[in-house]
């Protein structure tokens, strides 16, 4: 069985912040939750069966998606309740979990991600040109794009690049947020235009826009 990762048992402090969608709340602690530059995305209850916390997060009725990164979760609301009344249960669960040692992983999320980006550049019937190409993306989104994105609670992953056009998966408060496209268009696109050639246009996996 692999090695449950826990969070520190210490005094917890958290704050809520909002984010650019109005569904989805940054829940901000003093510890490390995973290391710097991994995040974990869970869509559902059936998705988290690698996280403890985010399953206990989902028996929260109004809870419809869990993102952890580093030291925060965001969590994306389902119903109409407002902020105001959900954020004081949800920072004392976090807090009580997280101080009692409470596991947050059963699996190291690290090398997930890893194996997953590998996969996603080397597809096996991508050209050794697309793969260089696709490892790029990876990395500028890495470098320059995951660091922007996760201040507001979420982010974007590459999933494949084909023929000049590049797709990426929306996580966190960027599902579903009603700035995300413009962000995509505006700000990623045009990065990546710059700064790899071959790229022609990026598209989010299940958004649909007019630009």
């Amino acid at each position: 069985m692999a090695e449950q990762l826990t969070a520190p048992a210490a005094p917890v402090s958290i704050y809520a912040e909002a984010s650019p969608n109005p569904e989805s709340m940054k829940f901000v602690l003093n510890t490390q939750l995973l290391a710097d530059g991994v995040s974990v995305d869970y869509p559902n209850l059936e998705a988290a069966a690698n996280s403890p916390l985010a399953q206990e997060l989902f028996n929260f009725d109004y809870v419809g998606r869990v993102f952890i990164a580093q030291n925060f979760v965001t969590i994306t609301k389902t119903t109409e309740h407002q902020w105001a009344q959900l954020i004081p249960e949800l920072r004392t669960f976090l807090k009580s979990y997280v101080e009692a040692g409470g596991p947050i992983f059963t699996v190291d999320p690290a090398a997930e991600q890893r194996a997953a980006q590998q996969a996603a550049a080397n597809t096996g019937d991508a050209s050794e040109a697309d793969q260089q190409t696709s490892q790029k993306i990876i990395d500028l989104l890495d470098n320059y794009v995951r660091p922007a994105v996760e201040q507001d609670g979420g982010n974007i992953t590459f999933k494949s690049y084909h023929e000049g056009i590049v797709t990426v998966n929306l996580q966190g408060s960027c599902s579903g947020c009603p700035s995300a496209t413009v962000t995509l268009k505006s700000g990623i696109e045009n990065l990546l235009k710059r700064m790899v050639p071959e790229v022609k246009e990026v598209v989010a996996e299940g958004v649909t826009a007019s630009f």
